[in-house]
């Protein structure tokens, strides 16, 4: 439990200097918040389903939305964490509503989240390419292709961050420093086991851990990653991403991912 301890009392720390510099509080969700809400008794996921509503994402070469095939992804992974009984699972979406990155990142900070996963599917050029991929956050992408990819789904709406214009600077600089390292550490470790629970049943890219800068995952404080279930460019992998099985079968992989992370937490 040290590694979850840790980071918990880093954002009492940072609720402490906060009030004790008379900062304002962020919103929503802010450390502050989360510092004092009381540890629930199940682990908070939340759930973010891309895209939707007047955003439909990729369109998949015999037309099929990439925010539908995320929503019904997610939905298979929220039935199988629930059941598990381990968690309680927050969804983003779960219609076809749009909502903006920004928005997509206050709502996993208001249920103070545990775990924040985005689900989506991509599109490439090479429509020979098939694969799922795993994403955390940099500001320097891991190749030109991941940049490409970032700017796609971050263009038509605003970075998601935090204003840190009201503080000194050095608090600034500590806040941030402080919650932004630990959350990386423990995305990469979350990405980790996406790769490996994925690479057991489904088709990976060659490169399936990159990062990027993703505004969706940038919430300092709930280690995120941003899974790409598959190719929608790609004839015989949309077809796949259509069915329900294959659906179910994503979904069984990421949610072992969940347990194995948490179980991982447990034992350190």
């Amino acid at each position: 439990m040290q590694r979850e301890v840790t980071r918990r009392g880093v954002l009492k720390w940072i609720g402490r200097i906060s009030a004790a510099t008379g900062a304002a509080a962020w919103a929503p969700g802010s450390f502050a918040a989360a510092a004092s809400a009381k540890v629930p008794a199940k682990r908070i996921v939340v759930l973010d389903p891309g895209h939707g509503g007047v955003d439909p994402g990729c369109i998949g070469t015999g037309g099929s939305y990439e925010k539908e095939i995320a929503l019904a992804t997610a939905t298979e992974v929220a039935v199988l964490l629930e059941a598990s009984k381990r968690y309680r699972v927050q969804l983003t979406r779960d219609d076809d509503e749009f909502i903006s990155l920004e928005d997509r990142v206050a709502r996993a900070r208001q249920a103070h989240g545990d775990l924040f996963l985005s689900i989506h599917a991509d599109a490439i050029p090479n429509s020979s390419v098939r694969g799922a991929s795993v994403f955390t956050l940099s500001e320097r992408a891991s190749d030109a292709e991941a940049a490409a990819l970032a700017q796609r789904e971050n263009k038509a709406d605003l970075i998601a961050g935090i204003d840190l214009s009201r503080h000194a600077p050095e608090v600034s600089n500590i806040l941030l420093d402080l919650a932004r390292r630990q959350t990386n550490n423990l995305s990469i470790t979350l990405a980790r086991k996406l790769v490996g629970e994925l690479g057991r049943s489904v088709p990976l890219l060659t490169n399936s851990h990159r990062s990027a800068g993703f505004a969706v995952l940038k919430a300092p404080d709930i280690p995120s990653a941003l899974v790409e279930i598959g190719c929608l460019s790609n004839r015989e992998e949309e077809r796949l991403l259509n069915m329900t099985p294959y659906q179910r079968k994503l979904a069984t992989s990421i949610a072992r991912s969940v347990n194995d992370y948490f179980d991982q937490l447990g034992a350190a």
